[in-house]
């Protein structure tokens, strides 16, 4: 087979074009992430009982839900929260090898099935089973700047005209909106006024139900009708209603002598539909918007089409509302591939240089350079057959297989030279006898190479699938490299060898005197470490000690925090504290992480963190200059949270807490570790509480953990 390649190069070079072709096509329809996507699948159920408290929410909804849920196919575990504001949620999560969309429809069967046992007023609003989105891309905040608008409009004008728009975006999983105040009728009862009329709130309800409906009024002169009926007219009946003024009209009870209307009893604004909620952005009001990506999509290039989207639909601002990009997850996935392909093309033109200095002559050289970029960019056409991404993994593979893939072919192009140096005049004949001695140990070293790593892509759970992609696309590199060492590589050699040299110049000669010294002294110490195996063998085993002793010294990891370019603060105001209350506690926060020299946007939201929604709760995203404007490890992310605790931490009215994002999307909230603590004994939640808020003291003592919570 070789030789067939050797007499005939250009089917050769086709065959190596043919792999560059497949590896370029695959390339712009990869998606594009840090890490491989290691998170398991998780399925949200919302619902929401309006009015309810967090223990009704819980027996009545979350229950029953959580009941049905249980034991559906690949489940692993159940989360569920139930607020004060009549909302709750359950996060399903399925092992690692169940298909999302199946589990979607599994948890959305057996909800249905638990549909009749839920209250009528959480069956009216309905509950939404979705599949979790992965982290948000990016979160941007509207505002006005000379306090033109409120957030009532900001919000609105983005729920009707901005959140549509940027969901049509492709890649674009869901668009949220933080701080929402989505327009609303809000009715103000009068309880004396209710109560002296013989009137109760469930009166004005039904009231409301009766005449604020939308009716089909049907026509007039539809058929059957008279003969000589001339017109058929649709008949459009006053339903909705839409201006304060047609509410308060509204009758509430009639007699013959009077009627009651609500605006007797109460009065009518147009409001927000809700205020459990707010949004601060750099201390000012402000509307947030955050955009999640599908799981299968390119997080830069969703990055820059729904920005380059947000930047043609803000052309149609009204005058004076602005936005600005308040935190950007991608920038880290830009500087981490910025930085790994920088990596690799240093690594190339080293791999290039090395191979010349040591082989002397251009042509000799340009032989195994061609196999590089054949060998790397073939290997994306494995990646994209495989499923795999472009991440930092697969790219360090790529890096790393640089200095392998050009082994074989330096073996081949060696081995030719020997057969012309020691007479072979033809060099076609100098390439069939050469590569008849070499071909049997060039597959054996790369089946051998392909063996230490593919056995990696079978290791279970999340290291096998945070190293699988890592492992498989060296492999598939090597290949590639002895398959071009096989085939174009013989038949370069054939055309490109077997010319004379021209003389050294001094740089070589020079090299070459001290390669020759180096080899000499190498043999020497192969002659002493021979003449006292003892003393080599001590050598080698201290080594061996010091290694270990390395391996328990040095800090051990999953995967290492890095700088992501922002951060996050978490708020827990008291309970029973008010919304108003948990707002001024952030606003101390936010003015601590503003004096931050490396601070540059704060986008704050009261009443909302991951664990649900409470007007205790508050979460910031603050995010930090570019890396250019930062560099050193005195500016870095981890450095600037640890300079946040000791301010954050003389906060006495709230505990708030500093934490870099995961270094891993979807594992996990924060960075650091969770627990959670799981009554096995029928104890009430208030023995519970005490006996987490001890665990949480016992840890913050010790000096193993920080920011315990």
């Amino acid at each position: 087979m070789v030789e067939f390649f050797i007499r005939r190069p250009i089917f050769a070079t086709v065959c190596a074009l043919l792999i560059i072709l497949a590896g370029l096509v695959s390339i712009p329809t990869l998606p594009i992430a840090q890490f491989p996507t290691l998170a398991p699948p998780q399925i949200t159920v919302l619902s929401n009982y309006i009015g309810a408290s967090a223990q009704v929410v819980e027996t009545a909804v979350t229950i029953p839900l959580e009941q049905q849920i249980n034991g559906a196919q690949g489940l692993k575990y159940l989360s569920s929260s139930s607020g004060n504001d009549g909302t709750s949620q359950i996060i399903a999560t399925f092992d690692l090898n169940r298909n999302p969309d199946l589990a979607a429809v599994d948890v959305q069967n057996r909800v249905n099935i638990a549909m009749g046992r839920l209250p009528a007023e959480v069956k009216q609003t309905g509950v939404t089973v979705i599949k979790s989105a992965a982290n948000f891309v990016f979160g941007a905040a509207v505002y006005s700047d000379n306090g033109r608008y409120d957030t009532a409009f900001i919000s609105n004008y983005l729920d009707v005209y901005v959140r549509d728009s940027l969901k049509r975006v492709k890649g674009v999983a869901d668009c949220f909106i933080f701080g929402e105040r989505r327009f609303a009728m809000r009715l103000w009862l009068d309880p004396v006024r209710v109560a002296s009329r013989g009137l109760t709130a469930s009166d004005i309800v039904n009231a409301l139900r009766e005449q604020n409906v939308q009716v089909a009024a049907g026509q007039v002169g539809q058929q059957p009708a008279p003969s000589g009926q001339a017109f058929q007219i649709s008949v459009r009946a006053v339903g909705r209603l839409s201006e304060p003024g047609e509410f308060e009209n509204i009758i509430i009870k009639a007699t013959p002598d009077t009627a009651v209307r609500l605006r007797d009893v109460g009065r009518v604004e147009l409001g927000a539909e809700d205020y459990a909620s707010s949004m601060q952005f750099n201390g000012q009001d402000a509307v947030g918007m955050g955009i999640t990506q599908l799981s299968d999509a390119n997080a830069l290039e969703v990055d820059r089409a729904a920005i380059a989207e947000l930047e043609r639909l803000a052309q149609r601002f009204p005058p004076g509302m602005k936005y600005r990009v308040a935190w950007d997850s991608t920038d880290v996935v830009s500087e981490s591939i910025r930085d790994v392909i920088f990596t690799l093309g240093m690594a190339i033109l080293l791999v290039i240089l090395v191979i010349f200095v040591f082989l002397e002559d251009w042509r000799t050289t340009l032989i195994p350079a061609v196999t590089i970029p054949v060998s790397l960019v073939g290997t994306f056409a494995f990646v994209k057959l495989l499923g795999f991404s472009i991440n930092t993994l697969t790219l360090f593979g790529i890096t790393l297989a640089t200095g392998l893939v050009v082994d074989d072919a330096i073996v081949v192009i060696e081995n030719i030279e020997r057969h012309i140096r020691e007479g072979q005049r033809d060099a076609f004949a100098a390439a069939s006898a050469a590569m008849k001695e070499v071909t049997g140990a060039v597959i054996a070293t790369s089946l051998v190479l392909i063996a230490v790593f593919v056995p990696v892509a079978f290791f279970p759970g999340t290291t096998g699938i945070l190293f699988r992609q890592f492992a498989l696309t060296i492999a598939f590199s090597i290949a590639i490299s002895a398959f071009n060492a096989l085939t174009l590589t013989p038949a370069l050699s054939a055309r490109l060898l077997g010319r004379p040299h021209g003389a050294k110049g001094r740089f070589f000669t020079g090299f070459d005197r001290v390669v020759a010294t180096t080899t000499e002294r190498y043999r020497g110490s192969l002659r002493w470490s021979l003449g006292r195996k003892a003393t080599a063998m001590a050598l080698f085993l201290v080594g061996l000690g010091l290694s270990l002793i390395v391996y328990q010294v040095v800090p051990r990891a999953f995967i290492p925090d890095e700088d992501q370019g922002w951060g996050m603060l978490l708020v827990q105001a008291p309970e029973g504290a008010s919304l108003e209350y948990t707002k001024r506690v952030g606003e101390r926060a936010q003015s601590i992480v503003q004096q931050q020299p490396e601070t540059d946007t704060v986008f704050a939201i009261t009443g909302f963190s991951f664990a649900g929604t409470a007007p205790n709760r508050g979460l910031m995203f603050f995010g930090l200059k570019p890396y250019s404007e930062r560099r050193g490890a005195a500016h870095s992310a981890q450095t600037v949270i640890n300079r946040l605790r000791g301010p954050l931490f003389g906060i006495t009215d709230a505990m708030v807490l500093p934490f870099l994002p995961p270094p891993v999307e979807g594992l996990g909230t924060f960075g650091g570790f969770q627990y959670v603590v799981q009554d096995q004994g029928g104890h009430t939640l208030e023995e519970l509480a005490k006996v987490t808020q001890d665990m949480v003291a016992a840890g913050n003592a010790s000096k193993n953990v920080q920011g315990l919570f």
